[in-house]
Formats: structure tokens, C-alpha cells, sequence
């Protein structure tokens, strides 16, 4: 019996795989279209890396720190969400990420140290919250007494000039109450912890809710660098920042700071909010 095997014509053989590698590859693509897509969403919506560029955290964050920073713990929640994601209203103690109120296109961190409510005032670097000395083991210090600096509130700053200068003064009229400033509502007084070396809310006013844009979780990286270079925009600079990474990446990486875990500070003493004003007795 005649064996009637049929074969495949061999010109029809590089077609087939021509199919299948092309179909292949469209998998590819779509599948690095989607993890990318999902990167994306993940930086822009979940998380963002920061970089410390000044002194105004120390000791806390030092210049090069690198931060991730959660930007769902302060976010507004909605009717389902609020009941899955664990979010927040800034408290005392925390540090907060947010866009700066004179300039919104740049980023500060800075510790919460007043909330909507809160009565606040500085004597002689001290900072006293609702009539109660603050506990701020966080604080540094490394330039001597300044009576203009140290103590809150006081005369406008005579180096605030524009938009800065208007809020400060507009803060100064409007919120202080028996030498006390008091924290309007949505807003946050918010002060470095270098407090001699801090462009911070004693000098530009409160931090309005809607400019936090979170807290920052840890610190992935940190590189000894100078405020220059990472906050240098030039092409100068940044070509003198790549220069320097690539020679020193090694020796002036800050191993010992890679992953730390950053947390706020809550003083056990003190409440969580604002006692409220007894209109009879201003100074309870």
C-alpha cells in the first residue's frame, strides 16, 4: 500500500515562525508596556523619591539623603477608600513633605509642630504649645543666641522680601493672640529641626493642607554632597555631581543610613490636639 503521508511544503515552514516570533514579541512589548505603566503609577501615585539639597533637618536628614516619601498617608480619603487605606491627618511631631507656599515648585521638609488650633510661641529656643514646653530632643543648634531668631513671635524678618514677606506679615497681624500664634484651620506651622539655619513657618507663615504631599518612609540612599551640587541646576553642576559620583560613590556613600527607617516624634506628656480656648480665660 502506497504510503500517502502528507508534508508541510517547506516554503510554508518560515511563515509559521515568522508568526509566532512576531506574536511573541508583541507579548513582550505589551507586557513591558504594562510593568512600566505600573512603575509609573507606583512613583507618581504611591510613593516619590526626594533628595535632603540643605542643612535645615539636621541632625535628622542630612544633606543627600535620599527619601522615598508615602504619598498616600495624608491623602484625602474617599467614601470606600477611607475604610481600606490607613490614612492620616498630619500630627505633632511628624515630619511632612509639602510644596512650598511662597513657591510651589519647590519641595521642603519640615517637622509638624502646630495643628489647626494649637497656640504656639518660642522664649529663648524654647517652644511652648498650648502653654506646655515642647520635649524636641530633635532639635540642633550650632550657631549661639540670636534674640531675633530664637524667639516667636516677634518683628517681621527684615530679610523676608515679596511673597514671602507678605505672609509672614499677614500671619503676624492676623494670628497672633496674647503673643501666641494660633493655627487657623486647614494649616500647619511646620520648623526645621536645624531651627538656626531653617527657612521655616516662623519666617513665610503656615503649610495649607492641600500643599502635603506625604511623609517620607525611609532613606534608600545617602551620599555626603554639597548643597551646590544637588541643588545646583547648571550644567556645571551637574556634570560636577556625576564627576564626584563616579569617583566617590564608594567612599562617601553613607552606608550606615542606607534603609533607615524614618519616624516622627510624639511627646507622651501632650495631647494629640489643641485644648480648646476658654473664651473667659485666653491662657488657660
Amino acid at each position: 500500500m502506497a504510503d500517502h503521508t502528507t508534508t508541510v511544503p517547506a516554503s510554508k515552514t518560515p511563515k509559521v515562525e515568522q508568526k509566532k516570533n512576531t506574536t511573541q514579541a508583541r507579548n513582550s512589548i505589551a507586557e513591558w508596556a504594562v510593568t512600566i505603566l505600573l512603575l509609573l503609577f507606583g512613583i507618581t501615585t504611591l510613593v516619590q523619591a526626594y533628595v535632603i539639597p540643605t542643612g535645615s533637618m539636621e541632625d535628622t536628614l542630612l544633606i543627600g539623603d535620599h527619601l522615598l516619601v508615602d504619598k498616600l498617608a495624608y491623602a484625602p480619603a474617599g467614601s470606600i477608600s477611607s475604610h481600606i487605606l490607613p490614612y492620616e491627618q498630619p500630627k505633632h511631631g511628624d515630619i511632612i513633605v509639602f510644596r512650598y507656599p511662597v513657591d510651589i515648585n519647590q519641595t521642603f521638609v519640615k517637622r509638624v509642630i502646630g495643628v489647626p488650633g494649637d497656640r504656639l510661641k518660642m522664649v529663648n529656643r524654647t517652644v511652648y504649645r498650648n502653654g506646655v514646653q515642647l520635649n524636641e530632643p530633635y532639635t540642633y543648634h550650632k550657631f549661639p543666641y540670636d534674640a531675633s531668631r530664637d524667639n516667636f513671635p516677634g518683628e517681621p524678618s527684615p530679610f523676608a522680601e515679596g511673597l514671602q514677606a507678605q505672609y509672614q506679615r499677614d500671619m503676624l497681624e492676623h494670628h497672633v493672640v496674647n503673643g501666641e500664634i494660633v493655627v487657623p484651620p486647614d494649616s500647619y506651622f511646620a520648623m526645621g529641626d536645624n531651627r538656626d539655619n531653617s527657612l521655616d513657618s516662623r519666617y513665610w507663615g503656615f503649610v495649607p493642607r492641600d500643599n502635603i504631599i506625604g511623609k517620607p518612609l525611609m532613606i534608600y540612599w545617602s551620599y555626603k554632597a554639597s548643597t551646590e551640587d544637588l541643588a545646583g541646576t547648571s550644567v556645571d553642576s551637574l556634570f560636577s555631581h556625576v564627576t564626584d559620583l563616579l569617583e566617590h560613590f564608594f567612599t562617601r556613600t553613607r552606608w550606615t543610613r542606607t534603609f533607615k527607617i524614618i519616624r516622627g516624634y510624639s511627646d507622651s506628656r501632650l495631647p494629640d490636639h489643641p485644648i480648646p480656648l476658654n473664651p473667659g480665660n485666653p491662657n488657660p
